[in-house]
């Protein structure tokens, strides 16, 4: 799912993901809960701490991590092993109903405070007790920890966003779950950035503005409560169709969200707009019809879409 980082880049090192060998660019960290926030209707912001953050190297943008939540009504995660050749086997092998739940997530924000610790912060979507991840959010309380495996350093091929040379323009789709890492996106971008946005979310109230420099146009789509995936669909595509793009040469298009929309999505930019396929960076962050757990087993099985820019429509 989702969340995103305005990284504090001038507090990390100069390590870059070429200095570093690949296998030292993740490590497991504890997180530490130091307080919570709601944010609109559908969204919760959990703030977290912990010493070992001192070590954390977020590069901004979208940056994803691996949060392991604990079940039932434990507290905080536990793990058999954290070591970096043995850590997966041994989770995949604890039983169910004791194993933490394993779920991307974006940093919202990660910054050093006046007394020198650093925060960050992951923006949680909440539908309930529908999903292991909501029902943690909503209970959330100050000293719970977790683990998380995040970036070492700060250039990691865990930020997608990853606007070429020349663009003159960014085109971005996002639906709740992706919301976070939209906004940490425009956080970062520079003043003068032309961007088209389509923001889908649940509520009036989830029209959460992003703060930015760049030269936004912002189009809110709220959901139709009953809409079934067609229709969903259909009213994304419904908005970009009566869309006046920027006029650029070499637009740039970042989509996320659930994997048909954004599929649609793409193929609308690239064989209506004629946009390069080369320069669209789409993720699907979920799947209608499917739950997280099959979407993980895909993964575990290699049969996860490619986002590869020049794969087939």
């Amino acid at each position: 799912m989702t969340a995103t980082a305005s990284a504090s880049a001038s507090d990390t090192t100069a390590d870059t993901a070429d200095a570093v060998p690949a296998a030292a660019h993740f490590r497991f960290f504890t997180l530490e809960v130091l307080r919570t926030r709601r944010l609109g209707h559908s969204f919760l912001r959990v703030t977290f701490g912990g010493e070992s953050l001192a070590e954390f190297r977020s590069g901004g943008y979208d940056q994803s991590l691996s949060l392991f939540l604990p079940v039932g009504e434990q507290e905080h995660t536990e793990l058999p092993s954290t070591d970096e050749d043995t850590w997966f086997g041994a989770w995949r092998a604890m039983p169910d109903g004791i194993r933490p739940v394993m779920r991307s997530y974006t940093v919202r924000e990660q910054r050093r405070t006046d007394g020198g610790e650093v925060e960050v912060d992951i923006d949680f979507v909440l539908h309930g007790d529908s999903s292991p991840a909501s029902r943690w959010a909503g209970r959330a309380a100050a000293g719970r920890r977790i683990m998380a495996i995040g970036p070492a350093v700060a250039e990691n091929k865990s930020v997608r966003f990853q606007r070429p040379e020349g663009c003159d323009a960014v085109l971005m789709y996002a639906d709740e779950t992706a919301l976070p890492a939209a906004a940490a996106i425009l956080d970062r971008l520079p003043a003068g950035t032309r961007v088209k946005a389509w923001f889908e979310v649940p509520h009036e109230d989830d029209r959460l503005g992003p703060h930015t420099l760049a030269d936004t146009d912002i189009t809110w789509i709220v959901r139709e409560k009953a809409a079934g995936a067609a229709a969903r669909t259909e009213r994304v595509l419904s908005e970009l169709r009566a869309a006046r793009l920027p006029g650029a040469g070499a637009p740039y298009a970042w989509l996320a969200g659930e994997a048909g929309t954004v599929r649609a999505v793409r193929r609308h930019l690239v064989q209506e707009r004629s946009v390069d396929r080369r320069a669209v960076r789409f993720t699907g962050y979920w799947r209608l019809g499917a739950s997280e757990e099959q979407l993980l087993a895909e993964a575990y099985a290699g049969k996860a879409p490619s986002e590869d820019p020049t794969s087939e429509l």
